[in-house]
């Protein structure tokens, strides 16, 4: 078996722009666009199909063909009963811990009297019904469920679904903990689908099946990230969510050991994935290549691991400070950042490009994919750059109210046309200007 070796990417000794670091730091190639053209046929079949196709998909896709797309109630509710006490307990504790943190996302109404007599408000509404996705391949994510669910909730979204793909050990349903936790959280419309046929499920609706959502979130393989794209106008979304990343800044005083668990547990998730130690010190790279090898051939996962780890996506970062090394990781922006570094609350001060940021040894991002009670639904592919991860916000639709009294229309009529009459648009000054003609 090969050895796990992070390759090396030297940037001592060169101040490089943003633009500069990013052309020289690792990123997993995925081709969204080639993704969009394969999936057309898929997208198309769904907009125009029945239950029957959808299943005839389920089929194709997933191995397995479900009895229906939609999950029997009694089949959410019995996953439930059976499951393990120790699992539904630390589920209910991630959600309790989830739901604290988001409860503190909610906003509030603003209102701005502009002049007297005239106001603008602007009120935060939810969006009328979310189609939420839940993966389901090389392991499924209940905990997904919960970060998807909490903040839809918490925005008060009136009609939330659930769609994750069929298993071929549980009947064609979606996995047991999956359902599980649904129940836990009274979601009680799931389906059982995957892949872009369950975004193009969500898009279109199914009559008879499933009603079109406004909005599809949740993470993917390329094939979700592509409908996505294809769909985006049709639904909002919250990102193209692509392979997972890490990204290690850390200094001498780091430990080796925890940094390589940390690296690996990202790696564990796809053969893509991405795993970036950026470090002033060459001892602690040296370190974390040994101890990387130690650790990856005692996990479970270790063919999919080697592969992530020494895939382009991944490296070590020699950096010739911290400094430095900001200014590397804020290029980077990655899905992930800890701070392995001597004052991680100074150095984060200094981030302004990360999905999510991890401060300190006792704080890894493992913590945050359960239990933290930050959501772990985040930007990837240096999205982190413009984009935040999932939130109460992201399923708000901010909508402004103007209300403006006849002293107050008056008072400002005249600026209004002469803006119109600027833009060469006079009939936007008459729609003024009507309103001081007698009434007919």
């Amino acid at each position: 078996m090969n050895p796990v070796q992070l390759r090396t990417v030297d940037l001592r000794g060169r101040a490089l722009s943003k633009s500069g670091y990013q052309a020289l730091l690792p990123r997993a190639e995925m081709d969204v666009d080639a993704a969009v053209t394969a999936i057309a046929p898929i997208l198309h079949r769904v907009k125009n199909g029945t239950e029957s196709d959808l299943l005839d998909l389920c089929l194709e896709f997933d191995g397995v063909r479900p009895a229906s797309i939609r999950v029997p109630a009694n089949e959410i509710s019995q996953a439930l009963d059976s499951l393990d006490p120790a699992i539904r307990g630390a589920l209910e504790e991630a959600i309790r811990r989830i739901k604290k943190v988001h409860n503190d996302q909610k906003r509030s109404d603003i209102s701005t009297s502009v002049v007297d007599g005239g106001e603008v408000v602007q009120k935060w509404i939810p969006v009328d019904r979310v189609g939420l996705y839940v993966p389901g391949g090389r392991a499924v994510y209940p905990s997904s469920v919960i970060m998807n669910v909490v903040p839809a909730q918490i925005a008060q979204v009136p009609s939330i679904a659930v769609a994750s793909p069929p298993q071929i050990d549980n009947n064609g349903l979606p996995n047991k903990t999956i359902l599980a936790t649904c129940a836990l959280l009274g979601i009680t419309e799931v389906y059982a689908i995957g892949g872009a046929q369950a975004v193009a499920m969500f898009a279109y609706g199914v009559e008879g099946v499933c009603e079109p959502s406004d909005m599809v979130t949740g993470p993917g393989n390329i094939y979700v990230a592509a409908a996505k794209r294809a769909l985006r106008g049709k639904i909002g979304i919250d990102s193209e969510a692509g392979p997972t990343e890490v990204a290690v800044l850390a200094d001498s005083q780091a430990s080796a050991g925890e940094v390589a668990a940390d690296l690996i547990s990202q790696a564990e998730h796809d053969v893509i994935a991405a795993a970036v130690l950026v470090t002033d010190s060459e001892k602690l790279a040296f370190d974390v290549q040994r101890e990387l090898e130690i650790r990856v051939s005692a996990t479970k996962h270790q063919d999919r691991i080697r592969t992530a780890l020494s895939g382009k996506q991944s490296a070590v970062v020699l950096v010739d400070s911290i400094d430095q090394g900001i200014d590397v990781v804020n290029a980077y922006a990655a899905e992930h950042l800890e701070l392995l570094v001597q004052d991680p609350v100074a150095v984060s001060k200094k981030i302004r490009n990360a999905g999510a940021v991890f401060l300190g040894n006792f704080s890894p991002v493992s913590l945050g994919d359960y239990s933290a009670g930050s959501n772990h639904v985040l930007p990837t592919g240096g999205c982190a750059c413009h984009s935040s991860g999932l939130s109460v916000q992201s399923f708000l639709k901010g909508v402004t109210f103007i209300n403006y009294d006849e002293k107050a229309f008056t008072e400002i009529a005249a600026n209004v046309i002469t803006l119109a009459h600027s833009e060469d648009l006079p009939a936007h000054g008459e729609a003024i200007s009507a309103r001081f003609e007698k009434k007919r």
